[in-house]
């Protein structure tokens, strides 16, 4: 069922911010590689307007949030010159991770907050609702981003690692199927979030103390 505004104004707020940490750690990530792409695009920071894509950050979420029970998005993707990194074989996964790193950075660092401060008002059960629907969403939103990118299908994260470990001729699939990635990951990430879904749901209200 759709999320009433309240809750729309809060989950649109955290896939936000998350996708922009989520991007800025992959440009951290390459200049510390030895490429400076990204930051000379403007991409090394948290300010959405250099992240958003119209599409995929603002109307597509949006969107869904007001229709739908669900939220899906993304933003533009982090460029990086491969011939400019320290090493051209290694660079690309830590790069890649980056995202997904901090992904779950952030959910460890708002879980154990979010704890805390409920520990300090008495327990989850007396905060204000929107308080906790903060950490909760926050939390969750960023193990779902996490798991989602870790998919192995290009242009997600996740191709980089397995791409690391392919021979040529299995490079070259990966490359083949990349126009039809995100297709490719929608249809896998269905059963793998139908069977994960409840049980994170449950670990992050657990983590925070509820």
């Amino acid at each position: 069922m759709p999320f009433d505004p309240a809750t729309i104004v809060i989950i649109f707020s955290v896939l936000l911010f998350s996708l922009c940490v989520h991007e800025a750690a992959h440009a951290a990530m390459a200049f510390m590689c030895g490429d400076d792409t990204a930051r000379l695009q403007g991409r090394l920071t948290l300010n959405p307007l250099s992240h958003i894509d119209p599409l995929g950050t603002v109307i597509l979420p949006l969107l869904m949030l007001m229709m739908t029970g669900f939220v899906f998005g993304w933003a533009k993707p982090v460029p990086f010159n491969a011939g400019r990194l320290n090493n051209i074989r290694r660079d690309p996964v830590l790069i890649a991770m980056a995202g997904p790193a901090s992904n779950l950075m952030l959910a460890v660092l708002f879980a154990l907050s979010g704890r805390l401060i409920f520990m300090i008002l008495g327990g989850a059960a007396g905060a204000p609702p929107l308080l906790f629907d903060f950490f909760y969403y926050i939390v969750f939103l960023n193990l779902v981003l996490m798991l989602f990118n870790l998919i192995p299908v290009p242009p997600l994260d996740g191709h980089y690692v397995l791409n690391y470990f392919l021979p040529p001729a299995g490079q070259r699939v990966m490359k083949q199927i990349g126009p039809f990635g995100i297709l490719i990951a929608i249809l896998l990430a269905r059963p793998l979030f139908g069977y994960v879904f409840v049980p994170l749901k449950n670990f992050v209200i657990s983590a925070l103390g509820a």
